[in-house]
């Protein structure tokens, strides 16, 4: 059976002429509304829109889909707006962007008060960019910062990032060694440990090693586990060593269950930026995920305010 929704997001497709625009007038994802145009598309048979660039053209059954629609679906929507309560509003969705991690330390634990419907992405940066300029994301959390005019880049915060290891790793040792302050020997010396990685960005490692021994690392990590949150779970058994951004361990670290092992001889920080278009109908809840981040970040001394 046909769902109706289909139709309604259909109509907001040919008024709007872009999955954006029918995205914004229905307050659902851009993903939402092209999932309802090839659900669609599928029952019907057959294409209703040529997409030519950013434009949704509607074809010839397009049309004639539309004139037979559009009628019903109107009085439909009136029926709607007869029975819903006078105070109540469309509740917006909005879809966010960011790093696994970073959403299990954060905005995870406000999700069930949010007053507004939320999609969360995971991703790659660039990725992350690119779909928030082609409005299939509000907001982003990223470290790194667009060229797109179209986006506005807020620096809200700094993550440095830290050698971190277990509880049995002998750090003593590793002072003396960083007091030779012979570079080949202190590399040597972390090679000889058992080193935690991930499946997918190891840039935290490869960035810190370059930036203290001028190379990438020249090992691969003993054991790869899924994301960084693994790697701090894991390193509590207490031993082996990870390259992570310290917000992320603060509370192992103060807890013991980790020890800081090294900050470098060059200290590695990256600014952490809230991204967003610089045109949105959604500012009221884009202000209030970021007043959210704001108010974890606050609770963590290790990390540095913009």
């Amino acid at each position: 059976m046909v769902n109706l929704e289909w139709y309604r997001t259909f109509k907001a497709i040919y008024k709007t002429g872009t999955l954006t625009g029918a995205a914004d007038s229905l307050f659902i994802s851009q993903p939402g509304v092209s999932l309802h145009l090839s659900s669609l598309e599928a029952y019907v048979g057959y294409k209703l829109f040529d997409r030519t660039g950013r434009k949704m053209i509607p074809t010839e059954r397009g049309k004639v889909l539309f004139n037979a629609v559009c009628e019903p679906i109107a009085r439909l929507e009136d029926v709607e707006k007869n029975f819903q309560k006078s105070t109540e509003k469309l509740t917006p969705t909005i879809s966010v962007g960011m790093c696994f991690e970073t959403f299990q330390t954060t905005l995870e634990q406000y999700v069930s008060t949010l007053p507004f419907n939320l999609i969360i992405s995971f991703g790659e940066y660039p990725e992350m960019l690119d779909q928030l300029d082609k409005g299939i994301l509000d907001l982003i959390i990223t470290p790194k910062k667009g060229v797109s005019p179209n986006i506005e880049h807020e620096a809200f915060s700094s993550e440095k990032i830290i050698l971190v290891g277990g509880k049995d790793v002998d750090i003593e040792s590793f002072r003396k060694t960083v007091k030779t302050k012979e570079i080949q020997h202190i590399e040597e010396w972390l090679k000889q440990e058992k080193w935690y990685g991930t499946t997918g960005d190891m840039e935290h490692l490869f960035q810190f090693w370059i930036m203290n021994f001028g190379h990438k690392p020249n090992f691969r990590p003993n054991y790869i586990v899924p994301n960084l949150n693994s790697i701090i779970r894991c390193l509590k058994g207490g031993s082996g060593l990870a390259v992570v951004p310290d917000f992320l361990c603060k509370n192992e670290i103060e807890s013991g269950d980790l020890q800081l092992i090294w900050e470098g001889e060059k200290i590695l920080e990256n600014t952490l930026y809230f991204g967003c278009r610089k045109k949105t109908n959604y500012q009221s809840e884009i202000d209030h995920i970021k007043g959210l981040f704001r108010k974890v970040m606050s609770k963590n001394d290790h990390v540095a305010h913009l």
